[in-house]
């Protein structure tokens, strides 16, 4: 029996296919409904990550690989709280009740957030990017995003795991792409192409297929039991984001935005955002992280997982021509609107 939180979620509904596919006992935890396309067989348990007793019971006898797909993903200040309580509170109780079941193996999906983005280790290339690598190390002096924050003190509960001899691994993937809810996570850059914006930022996009998700996490679960106590990225690419959003653009038959937002007018923006929230109570369009995100020339090297596993990882093209064949009924059916 294979157990699996956050089913519902982008990567979790993709794993349990891939689990399924296998021929494998499946028991998922949900909190919200569950969609009508999920994979067939699954023991659906609703529940919640907190739920420390309905964490332990789920973990039957049988119970010999747990993946742990659930988390929030937010950068709204309104969520500092709720991030800690999830991403940090739900993994510790997650690592506890499996290490009440000796030989269970746990895969956590974590973030590249958690990486802390470049450090010593970070390798430059002449283009002028940063290659991050697993080596690469947090910096407990500098500022970091609340959302970063939750996911590196999640994996230290992984690691706290290991050293009390929970057998485990960590994989770190950039921003995931999928024909997922169309309102939800990553899935937001495709309707944001869809919806014919003019602006976009500049800066790096690292992205990988969910499928290919999947795929290395099965492997990393099920291929290669030897391997504990390591951490893998899982990044296909990166590509600067404007010339993402012309792809997914042509892709889904849309017009691509054209005009580049300077660094200046992004700072000044999400000023007058959080300006807003805090008046009103509403949440940022765009905060502070958000604004900054990929400023840096940051490429995640796939080369270790690669190495282990022996998976090759699609390219762009593939990826966006899939999603844009998946969301085509429901970006239609969403009311997305075309901006003049």
């Amino acid at each position: 029996m294979v157990f699996v939180t956050g089913g519902t979620g982008l990567i979790g509904s993709f794993l349990l296919l891939a689990l399924r596919a296998r021929g494998l006992a499946v028991r998922a935890l949900h909190r919200g409904p569950v969609p009508a396309d999920a994979a067939p067989g699954v023991e659906w348990l609703a529940g919640d990550l907190l739920d420390t007793e309905q964490l332990r019971m789920a973990l039957t006898a049988d119970v010999t690989h747990v993946f742990h797909c659930a988390g929030l993903v937010s950068y709204a200040p309104q969520d500092e709280d709720l991030l800690l309580a999830v991403n940090v509170q739900g993994t510790a109780a997650l690592v506890d009740a499996c290490l009440e079941r000796p030989g269970i193996r746990l895969v956590h999906v974590s973030s590249v957030a958690a990486l802390g983005g470049p450090s010593a280790g970070a390798v430059p290339g002449s283009d002028g990017r940063m290659t991050v690598t697993e080596a690469a190390t947090w910096d407990l002096g500098a500022a970091h995003p609340a959302y970063a924050t939750s996911k590196y003190l999640g994996e230290l509960e992984v690691w706290r795991g290991v050293a009390e001899g929970l057998t485990a691994v960590i994989v770190n993937p950039s921003v995931v792409l999928g024909p997922g809810d169309w309102s939800r996570s990553s899935t937001r850059l495709l309707r944001y192409a869809h919806q014919q914006h003019r602006f976009f930022t500049r800066g790096l996009l690292n992205f990988i297929d969910v499928r290919d998700v999947a795929a290395l996490l099965v492997a990393l679960g099920f291929d290669h039991p030897e391997i504990s106590g390591e951490r893998y990225i899982l990044s296909a690419a990166a590509v600067p984001l404007g010339e993402f959003f012309r792809a997914a653009a042509a892709a889904m038959q849309r017009r691509a935005p054209t005009v580049a937002v300077p660094d200046w007018a992004a700072e000044v923006i999400w000023r007058l955002e959080h300006a807003r929230a805090v008046l009103t109570g509403a949440r940022p369009l765009i905060t502070r992280d958000t604004a900054r995100a990929g400023r840096q020339p940051v490429v995640y090297s796939p080369a270790k997982v690669q190495s282990a596993t022996g998976l090759s990882l699609r390219p762009l093209a593939d990826t966006l021509a899939w999603c844009a064949s998946g969301l085509a009924g429901k970006a239609y059916s969403s009311g997305a609107t075309v901006v003049s």
